[in-house]
């Protein structure tokens, strides 16, 4: 049976002058009908613009009618997970049913960390703790919890979200975000990892959750990459690319996907081979109109391929 293939847009900074070019870019993705979802990374200190994700979920509940929208992906270990869990409730109430939580430990590489002196060491413990007090609250009437960081006593909000099951998206591919999201998650949402790395991690994920007595659905893997119509050594892009390298230290040509519409469809192609079926593809501009240009040669060039070759769900 041909895999059902799902393709999202996502924003790591905010490289709009107004917020008027933002809701532009928003609406040409609603408007697209090919577009599946919108995504915003989590960052809440820096100098660089980024909207905050759950603020920028809320405001996407008011904008739009079709698209879905996520967090890609959200640091617990940064927030209280009792306030994150009613604000996840209330946009998926008011969006009726269209949030898509993802959630992370966050990258120790971060500037929260020292920012707020943060210990490092216990982002993993402290997120397991917090994945367990949301995902109880958004099912359960009363929810007693005693925990290392976290404790409640009969806790409970209301309104739960509209989606009898809300999604629990879990980013990361360490063994430890592997154990977290065979044991918590509902779905797997990569972020630098090659197609080669994320067959890899899909399929640990399979193993660990059958040992936990669970499952999770084929068409719950993601994954995510840059992509730019243009050639590498475009200003944009090459500045991008000398970020990543510098930051991580890792080869960007192996997780930006650039040239035409071909190469970017067989970027996707490598990775549905791998098993993913969900996907959070971030333009690469240097400005808004660079950005707006990207994403609509997106929906034009490579959409329209993509449902041909591999259906949309329902």
């Amino acid at each position: 049976m041909a895999r059902r293939v799902a393709i999202g847009v996502g924003l790591a900074e905010f490289p709009f002058a107004t917020a008027a070019g933002y809701w532009r870019w928003v609406d040409l993705c609603e408007a697209s009908g090919g577009v599946d979802s919108l995504w915003q990374a989590d960052r809440l200190l820096g100098r660089t613009p980024v909207l905050e994700c759950l603020a920028a979920a809320a405001a996407l509940a008011g904008r739009t009618r079709r698209l879905k929208f996520g967090m890609n992906v959200l640091s617990l270990a940064f927030r209280d997970p009792v306030l994150v869990a009613k604000q996840c409730a209330t946009i998926d109430v008011l969006s009726e049913g269209r949030l898509l939580p993802a959630f992370g430990i966050g990258s120790p590489l971060a500037p929260e960390w020292g920012a707020l002196h943060l210990d490092t060491r216990t982002r993993g413990a402290r997120t397991d703790e917090a994945l367990e007090v949301i995902a109880r609250l958004w099912r359960e009437e009363r929810v007693d919890f005693q925990g290392r960081h976290f404790r409640l006593s009969g806790a409970a909000i209301a309104p739960r979200p509209v989606q009898a099951e809300l999604p629990m998206w879990i980013g990361g591919g360490s063994d430890a975000a592997i154990r977290r999201t065979a044991r918590l998650g509902t779905g797997w949402l990569g972020g630098p990892e090659t197609p080669a790395e994320a067959a890899r991690i899909l399929a640990a994920i399979r193993a660990a959750a059958a040992e936990a007595g669970r499952t999770i659905a084929e068409d719950h893997y993601g994954a995510g990459f840059a992509f730019h119509f243009g050639r590498p050594d475009d200003p944009a892009p090459r500045r991008a690319m000398e970020a990543y390298r510098a930051r991580t230290g890792r080869d960007p040509l192996a997780r930006f996907a650039i040239g035409d519409a071909e190469a970017i469809l067989a970027r996707l192609a490598e990775y549905v081979a791998a098993g993913v079926s969900k996907f959070v593809l971030r333009p690469v501009g240097a400005d808004e109109a660079e950005v707006l240009a990207q994403t609509r040669m997106l929906v034009e060039r490579v959409l329209p391929l993509a449902a041909a070759r591999w259906p949309r769900p329902a």
